[in-house]
């Protein structure tokens, strides 16, 4: 027997409890960016619209929902890191995404501790197992089908230095499932970890 298909278009309303988009596209990477304003305010935040879109030169991604601090400071900079969200990590990187003035450090706000980067001026994570130092290639508005602008940025950068915890590298090979990535899921709190577990493999036909 097929299956009984909810159908609706999306700007008429889903007509459901909470919007499945989120929860259909997902679970997604968490885009864990720090920045930094022109002045030196310090800003951390996490982005669940967040992914990598090349591979030479490597270039990652993400959208800002809203003109946010973050989007401003690298709007005036051009630069900032993205920091891998682990299962360890997970409540910090939820305390990083209240709603403060741009003057307030999310760094102190969730206890976490900036530590300098090699080649971008933006400070990264220290806790963090995996950070990548990022220049921006190019900010783009999103636009809608009919041509009319949206209130969502999508920021694209270069990423320019990567650091990675030696233990993270079993036989040069970086080790995913160690790591303890979580990833955004759907629904007002979901949240998925990778570990073991969800691990197989499946090799490329020749």
């Amino acid at each position: 027997m097929p299956d009984t298909i909810h159908f609706y278009e999306p700007r008429s309303g889903h007509r459901l409890p909470h919007d499945p988009f989120n929860a259909i596209v997902g679970p997604r990477p968490i885009g864990w960016i720090s920045s930094r304003s022109p002045a030196g305010s310090l800003n951390l935040a996490p982005y669940s619209f967040f992914n990598a879109f090349n591979y030479t030169p490597p270039i990652v991604g993400f959208a800002s929902v809203g003109y946010k601090d973050t989007l401003r400071n690298i709007e005036q900079t051009g630069e900032f890191a993205w920091n891998l969200a682990t299962r360890p990590l997970a409540e910090a990187m939820n305390q990083s995404c209240a709603a403060v003035p741009p003057e307030v450090s999310e760094f102190e706000l969730a206890g976490l501790t900036p530590v300098p980067s090699q080649v971008i001026s933006v400070p990264r994570v220290q806790e963090s197992p995996v950070s990548f130092e990022c220049r921006t290639t190019q900010i783009v508005q999103l636009q809608g089908a009919d041509g009319e602008k949206v209130p969502t940025w999508l920021v694209l950068g270069e990423v320019v230095a990567v650091h990675i915890a030696q233990r993270l590298l079993k036989d040069g090979v970086y080790d995913t499932a160690g790591a303890e990535h979580i990833l955004r899921g759907g629904g007002p709190g979901d949240y998925f970890s990778v570990g073991p577990e969800q691990l197989f493999k499946m090799y490329r036909p020749r």
